[in-house]
């Protein structure tokens, strides 16, 4: 029988290791796996690599996890806002490394890694420091620069609801970056505040499919409210 849930957040994150690339997902506070990122940081893995939309927001979520020092490198689309306090000291001090990667080309490598897409052309970034080093090409008599795909090692997302074969369905806007992210790593770990029966949800209103899941942890209270 396959059933992919499993007890706790510290049991669905056990055992990644130092130096793994995770993807998180989530987009300002909708949609962030709060309580699989406090497993991750009790877990005590170092040297991450992380793939989100930004570096975190106040002392929560990914910003929890650079402040406790376990983030080597980070791949997002907006490293610095009002409440990023702890990934602009880890930049100040120098232990963090950043890739800067506009938002639709970050939504695009990821994409495009899960699709088995082995590059693609785009004009965004073209131009400017962030296409430095990179292949360029003039298409339609408009400047594109190649881009490759970001795969990870593991993906922390969170979902509203999934059955035990790790079919999930979304709330909202909490859907977000995390059915890309589910296709474009090896291991995808997903929190739910429910699970259901198999059968109990809509097919038209699965968006990621089991295929793509391999762990599913229920968090009945999570640090987030309904909306998110």
């Amino acid at each position: 029988m396959i059933d992919k849930t499993v007890a706790t957040p510290d049991a669905a994150v056990a055992g990644i290791p130092d130096g793994a690339t995770v993807m998180v997902g989530g987009f300002g506070t909708a949609g962030i796996p709060f309580e699989l990122i406090d497993a991750l940081i009790a877990q005590g893995a170092r040297g991450l690599t992380v793939v989100n939309n930004n570096a975190g927001n106040g002392d929560t979520g990914v910003a929890a996890l650079i402040r406790e020092g376990r983030v080597r490198r980070i791949v997002c689309s907006f490293p610095r806002q009002v409440d990023s306090w702890h990934f602009d000291a880890a930049w100040k001090a120098r232990t963090i490394e950043l890739e800067l990667v506009p938002q639709g080309n970050l939504a695009e490598r990821i994409r495009a890694a899960g699709a088995g897409i082995g590059a693609f052309f785009t004009p965004t970034g073209f131009g400017t420091a962030l296409a430095e080093g990179k292949e360029t090409r003039v298409i339609d008599g408009r400047g594109h620069v190649l881009e490759r795909p970001i795969r990870a090692d593991y993906a922390l997302i969170k979902a509203e609801r999934a059955d035990r074969w790790g079919n999930l369905v979304y709330r909202s806007t909490a859907r977000n970056f995390s059915p890309v992210m589910a296709t474009a790593a090896r291991c995808t770990i997903a929190q739910v505040r429910e699970v259901v029966p198999l059968g109990a949800l809509d097919p038209e209103a699965i968006v990621t499919p089991g295929i793509f899941v391999h762990r599913v942890v229920v968090v009945r209270d999570p640090a987030t409210p309904r909306s998110a």
